[in-house]
């Protein structure tokens, strides 16, 4: 009797174990992939496009730095001449490749000639000189419309210690480009190489 009591509890027991009814399944209704791999779930990143080695905030956004800098060109010419020396196509060359990394940029190429010979013929001769600088701008690569020239003439001579040096200076084309991009900050990693 004793065994048959025992028997009907741990089937009584067992029996318990036998009918447990199924968890509920939870419904997502969030977005919780992270398609940028900034660690920011997709549902709270307000910056979707981040680069992969950007540090970001709980937002996802990463922090920009601006950099900015600036670069020149300055050409004397000859006496009636609109020929680039030789001596200036680096300069040409330095302008065209810092267009080149501030694709955004636009350059003003000013023209200028002494104060030498008639007012109207200078004018003339100071657009000739700036669309030269434009044409080996544009042999190098660089994009016409990006390109403005405009010609003073003998408006704006330069001052010098003679006459004679006022003319040669006063013989140019000038233009300053200003180039600026933002840049992210980087998380650093194993693998990052610290600039000296």
């Amino acid at each position: 009797m004793k065994y048959i009591v025992i028997g009907l509890f741990a089937l009584s027991l067992f029996g318990c174990s036998l009918s447990v009814p199924q968890p509920p399944i939870a419904k997502q209704t969030k977005n919780l992939f992270d398609n940028d791999s900034d660690g920011v779930i997709n549902q709270r990143d307000h910056c979707p496009k981040t680069p992969l080695d950007a540090i970001v905030d709980n937002d996802g956004c990463p922090t920009y730095v601006d950099s900015s800098e600036e670069n020149k060109i300055h050409v004397l010419f000859a006496n009636d001449s609109s020929a680039i020396p030789e001596s200036y196509m680096k300069n040409i060359k330095d302008m065209s490749g810092f267009l080149t990394k501030y694709p955004k940029t636009h350059i003003e190429l000013k023209g200028y000639a002494s104060p030498v010979g008639q007012a109207a013929y200078n004018i003339a001769l100071s657009e000739r000189r700036a669309n030269a600088i434009r044409q080996a701008l544009i042999n190098d690569g660089v994009t016409p419309s990006r390109i403005k020239t405009v010609g003073f003439g003998d408006s704006d001579p330069v001052k010098a210690y003679d006459v004679e040096e006022s003319n040669t200076l006063s013989r140019r084309v000038i233009a300053q480009v200003i180039g600026s991009q933002g840049n992210v900050v980087k998380e650093w990693t194993v693998y990052t190489v610290r600039e000296n």
